[in-house]
């Protein structure tokens, strides 16, 4: 029998190099024409594209971009022009998990003043223009060719420095850290807060949670119903302080601490707060009647669209807040329900894609800054930095 002759050495080495060269350069989707960042801000309808711009820093809050000392790998910011600094005309754009290690500013600070394409969908992100959940990455070979007409309206501009006013200065012990050090150093950050009565709360939610056009009124969590400020109380139709972390977890009522923490305590319906009790988060369950848009079932709640991330916000709070050095319990999270009196809550696989599922709204960082400003003298670093969430759970 005839045996074929085999491959020629050099032809085999060839092959692997070509087939090793393919999987290691990133590309953009096939056949995609890249539009421009301008392009891309006025497409905010949640359709894939493929965007070309320059990488002008990491955006760290809506209107916060920054261009150096970057804290994490976990966004950035493009632009038409390298030079921009106005983020108006800035897309922020999500970089998951999947792609930090070649894209994420932090370990590539190299990748400023780069143009780059970025394919996936159009979406907010930090409340901002952007692109979430990306599909592909890729070093582009010619400059973007912009449709549109060039503003010269002024707007907010980047800052050399980390995060903003609040980032100077509030967080300035965090800044670079991950993992359980970052957990810890913004514990000591938070920890050091004013502390209310549970009959100062009242009037706290009163502020706090204000109708934005309705300043004689309140919005509730659950049901996002904007209902007089003076029928708080405890009657079906109230409203009442829910405790967002169920006290029962943890068992600490509503003594002076978590029991007051208004990072954690909001304006509900009252039937609604008794039919969410003290279960844990999660997906599915039953329609609740009361409140369109929330499911539950024996052992957990989902909230309405518009709250996820708020909930999930304020649960990471909670468990970076009480470490159990200053004589309250430990709070942590874990991914199960079902939690009852353990110092746990659940379910944090969930909380982490509700957090990046709806990010930080007016509403939510108006709320935390009312909090810090006239309150508990603390922030919920979450809400200033959601991407924070990651680099400690995810």
């Amino acid at each position: 029998m005839r045996l074929r002759p085999l491959l020629h050495p050099l032809a085999v080495v060839v092959s692997a190099l070509a087939v090793a060269a393919a999987l290691l350069v990133p590309t953009a989707a096939a056949g995609a024409t890249p539009i421009t960042v301008a392009e891309a801000i006025g497409r905010q309808s949640g359709a894939s594209a493929t965007v070309r711009g320059y990488v002008v820093g990491q955006p760290t809050a809506t209107n916060t971009v920054v261009r150096s000392g970057f804290p994490s790998d976990y966004a950035l910011a493009l632009a038409d022009s390298p030079s921009s600094t106005n983020t108006g005309q800035m897309l922020y754009v999500q970089v998951t998990s999947a792609f930090r290690a070649q894209w994420g500013l932090r370990t590539n600070p190299g990748l400023l003043g780069r143009l780059i394409d970025v394919t996936g969908p159009l979406n907010a992100y930090f409340s901002h223009p952007g692109l979430t959940s990306p599909t592909a990455f890729a070093f582009a070979t010619t400059s973007p060719t912009s449709t549109t007409t060039t503003t010269t309206t002024a707007g907010p501009t980047v800052t050399t420095t980390p995060g903003g006013d609040y980032d100077d200065t509030y967080y300035r012990t965090a800044l670079g850290k991950t993992g359980a050090s970052l957990k810890t150093a913004l514990n000591g950050i938070i920890r050091t807060n004013t502390k209310l009565s549970y009959d100062q709360v009242w009037e706290a939610l009163k502020v706090t949670d204000q109708d934005p056009d309705n300043s004689a009124n309140v919005i509730l969590l659950y049901t996002g119903r904007s209902q007089s400020k003076t029928t708080n109380g405890g009657d079906p139709d109230d409203w009442n302080r829910e405790h967002v972390w169920a006290k029962s977890h943890g068992d600490f009522g509503t003594a002076t601490g978590p029991g007051t923490d208004i990072h954690h305590l909001r304006p509900t319906d009252v039937s609604v707060n008794a039919e969410r009790g003290n279960k844990d988060f999660d997906l599915g369950g039953s329609p609740v009647g009361e409140a369109p848009g929330n499911y539950t079932d024996a052992d957990s709640w989902e909230p309405r669209n518009a709250v996820k991330g708020d909930v999930a916000r304020m649960l990471f709070y909670m468990a970076v807040r009480y470490e159990g050095g200053d004589g309250y319990p430990d709070l942590e999270l874990n991914d199960n329900v079902n939690n009852g009196t353990a110092p746990y809550h659940g379910r944090l696989s969930v909380l982490l894609r509700w957090n990046a599922q709806d990010p930080p709204d007016a509403f939510e960082k108006r709320r935390n800054q009312v909090i810090y400003d006239r309150y508990q003298r603390n922030r919920n670093p979450f809400i200033d930095h959601p991407e924070w969430v990651a680099a400690i759970w995810g």
